[in-house]
Formats: structure tokens, C-alpha cells, sequence
């Protein structure tokens, strides 16, 4: 389907902005057609330069836990701007969300913030680098972790070869201290550690993984990976951007009860505006400028209007009890349903959930890496993206992310969805090849 505004909206876009977006994901190549434009939003809904109303499954790629213009952190934003947008200066309100996000994650003393979740990451690393005096750092591959050069690293023919730049612009030098290793393999971990003794200088990781669909750790996973840093005097980070503040008040650290060295964050932690954070305990902390010989610094860090909206977002998300619950139950809701959908048009499919982070994945094994994930058929993907677009409700543009659920649906939000996607199943053909047979 063709919708006309969005469509010269993007004509228009792309004379001035490279492939007419400001981020990657956004131009629908993975999926075909041109990308919705958003004229403005409120809870649960998009409402698109069409006219259209859409369910919203992406939620500003998670910041949006309590719903699009929620009210309490639009009236801080705007109280803060009438006083000044920005001052390169110290504000008490940077205190208040700093005490505020220490009280609710465990195992941190000082946090920073920056204005990216790339930014947070990227100082994260050299703050590992810094104080282990190491050079090398193990990611997984599929997790994303920001566009720093660090992580634009694809996988090498084995568990301990370096990785090569899949990015131009991204130098072999680089790259050869990056190693990789697959999600959800520890083995692979423990042997990169060998054949590196002493130089890796931290592990990051999506304790949860969003950047390849929903990826949940294996049981033992995390600690396994805690255990391996231990023997090896090796940072362990968590990279809680999607999932800090999300999945728990505490993140991923309190939901599975796994210590991380350092813990990144954004999305939730800024209430919808840029805003990224790195946080860990004191003696780490203390290595950074101006305590410290590890420099990280930038002119809008703390800016009042962003942590005007995540103080006001952090205080909902601390002061209500029920919240992660509610949140739960209905991912839950929608999970059972959709495989209820799927299933009566015997669509192969795979369903990962936790908390509120959920994704279909048109596999026939169980999805738990990105090889995995990648051999899901992404041609069913594509229509099933566009019928579901088609039928109101919106979901990422691509087979390798994560949706995000918002308090703001209602369970008739969900019923409506779990119709939909019904009668974009029974359009669908994807079915075991032993079906086949």
C-alpha cells in the first residue's frame, strides 16, 4: 500500500538527508516501501502524516514504557524549558536523577550521563580499557552496541580469530581488538580468555538481546559469563540500554540476579529524549576525568531538559509496584494469542519473551544467537510487516528487532492485534518443510 504524505515526505527527505533518514532502520529497506512518517503520538497510538492510527509495537525503540506525551514528564520538559535549555553548567536536577537511578540499580556508586546510548557504551569501554590497562574486549555477535568503531566488528571464521571490520571506515586496527563470540556460548568465551591471557580488558553484552529479535540468556548464561570475568580479572558490562529500567527497576542485574562491573543505559533512563548513562562502583568510577586519567566529557551531557524527563519518568516507573507486573501479563496475553493466531493457519513461527520485550521470528528451531535468528525466513517477515501495517498496528521495520510493549495498551489493544495478526496469518505460507513432506 501507498500512503501518499509519507511517501512525498520521504521524496522530499531524501534531497536533504542521506537515504532520507536520520537512522538506518528507519528507510524500510529490510521490509520494502517507504517509511511511515509520524505527524504526532499519545499512549498507545501513532497517528501518522496519513491520517492513520496505528498500534504502536516499537515505542520509540523502548524509551515509550508508559506511553507516547505521557503526561508527567511533558510537564517537566516544559517547566525546565521556560528556565533555560541548556547551560554547560552543573544543575541540581543532575543530582536528583543520578541518586535516584543509583538507589534503584544494584551494585553502582557513581553514574554518568552523556547523550547517547552509542556515547555511553563507547566511554564504557574506555573506562575498561583505562582501568585494566588492557586493549581487547569480547562482544557477541548480533549484539549492537552503538556505532562506535569498537563495535562494528563482524565474526571471523572461528571462536578465537580477531574480527574484521564490517563497516567501512572502521580500521583493522580496530578490529583487532574486538573479538567475537556467539550468544548464549560460553565455550566460545572461555576460549577466546585463553588465547588472550591478559589483554581482554571487558566483555559487553545485551544481557538481554534486542538487536537480533528478543534473545533471552540461556539458564547459567550470565553467570557463567560472571564466573569466566572473575577468573580472569576481566570487566564484565552489561549494556542495559534497551532493558535497563525496563525489565525491572533495576534492569537485568536485579531481574537475573547477575552483578555487572559497569551497566550502560538510555531509552527509559531519558523519558524519550536523548540521554544515554554509564554507571559502576566507586573505585571505577573514580578513573574518570576529572578524578581520574580516563577522559569522556561533552557540552550537552546533563542537560536539564533531558534529565528534567527521565527524573520524571525514572520517579513513575520507581513509585509504582505493580507496573513490571502489568507489563508482564500483558506480553504475556499478547504472546499466547499470537501463537494461538499463528498456529491455527500453521504458520512456523517462534515466539521470545521476557518481561516486556517480545518478537516473532518465522524459524522453525528455537532462535537463540544470531545465526539463528538469521535463519528465519525474512521474505514471510516482510509480509507479514506490511499486512500488519496495513491493518493498523506497527511493528519495527525489520525481522532482527525486538518489539516493546507500553502500559499504555489496553488488553482491547491487544485483542485488536491479536486479530490482526489472524488475518495476516491466513495470507501467509511459511509451514515446516516436514508439513511439506
Amino acid at each position: 500500500m501507498i500512503y501518499k504524505r509519507s511517501s512525498a515526505l520521504f521524496v522530499e527527505a531524501q534531497r536533504v538527508i542521506p537515504g532520507g533518514v536520520n537512522s538506518p532502520v528507519r528507510a524500510f529497506k529490510s521490509v520494502g516501501g517507504d517509511p511511515i512518517f509520524v505527524k504526532e503520538a499519545k499512549g498507545a497510538y501513532l497517528y501518522d502524516e496519513d491520517g492513520r492510527t496505528l498500534i504502536d509495537y516499537i515505542n520509540s525503540w523502548g524509551p515509550m514504557i508508559l506511553g507516547h506525551a505521557y503526561q508527567p514528564v511533558v510537564d517537566a520538559v516544559v517547566a525546565k524549558a521556560k528556565k533555560g535549555t541548556s547551560f554547560g553548567m552543573p544543575t541540581e536536577i543532575e543530582t536528583e536523577i543520578a541518586k535516584l537511578a543509583i538507589g534503584m540499580v544494584p551494585g553502582v556508586d557513581k553514574i554518568r550521563f552523556v547523550n547517547s546510548g552509542t556515547e555511553a557504551c563507547m566511554s564504557a569501554i574506555r573506562l575498561a580499557r583505562g582501568y585494566t590497562n588492557r586493549e581487547k574486549i569480547i562482544k557477541f555477535a548480533g549484539c549492537y552496541h552503538g556505532h562506535s568503531d569498537s563495535f562494528l566488528i563482524q565474526a571471523g571464521s572461528g571462536a578465537v580469530t580477531f574480527g574484521t571490520p564490517n563497516s567501512p571506515g572502521v580500521t583493522k586496527g580496530t578490529a583487532k581488538d574486538t573479538l567475537l563470540a556467539d550468544y548464549n556460548n560460553l565455550d566460545q568465551v572461555e576460549a577466546l580468555l585463553k588465547a588472550n591471557p591478559q589483554e581482554v580488558a571487558a566483555i559487553i553484552i545485551e544481557p538481554v538481546a534486542g538487536n537480533m529479535g528478543c534473545i533471552v540468556p540461556k539458564n547459567g548464561f550470565l553467570e557463567g559469563l560472571r564466573s569466566l570475568c572473575d577468573q580472569h580479572q576481566t570487566l564484565l558490562i552489561f549494556d542495559e540500554v534497551m532493558t535497563g529500567f525496563r525489565l525491572a527497576k533495576g534492569g537485568v542485574q536485579e531481574l537475573k540476579n547477575v552483578r555487572a562491573d559497569i551497566v550502560t543505559f538510555g531509552k527509559v533512563i531519558g523519558g524519550g529524549l536523548p540521554v544515554g548513562a554509564f554507571a559502576s562502583r566507586d573505585e571505577i568510577m573514580n578513573y574518570l576525568a576529572p578524578l581520574g586519567p580516563v577522559y569522556q566529557a561533552g557540552t550537552l551531557s546533563g542537560n536539564p531538559l533531558a534529565m528534567a524527563a527521565g527524573f520524571a519518568m525514572l520517579t513513575a516507573i520507581h513509585n509504582d509496584e505493580h507496573l513490571f507486573t502489568r507489563l508482564e501479563e500483558k506480553t504475556a496475553y499478547l504472546h499466547k494469542g499470537m501463537t494461538a493466531a499463528l498456529d491455527a493457519h500453521k504458520v512456523t513461527h517462534t515466539i521470545n519473551r521476557i518481561g516486556s520485550m517480545i518478537s516473532v521470528h518465522f524459524a522453525e528451531d528455537e532462535v537463540i544467537d544470531f545465526k539463528t535468528a538469521a535463519a528465519g525466513d525474512n521474505d514471510t517477515f516482510k509480509k507479514f510487516f506490511h499486512g500488519l501495517l496495513e491493518e493498523g498496528v506497527y511493528i519495527a521495520p525489520s525481522a532482527y528487532e525486538t518489539w516493546f510493549i507500553t502500559d499504555a495498551l489496553t488488553y482491547e489493544d491487544l485483542d485488536k492485534t491479536i486479530a490482526v495478526v489472524a488475518k495476516v496469518a491466513s495470507t501467509l505460507n511459511y509451514t515446516r518443510k516436514a508439513d511439506i513432506l
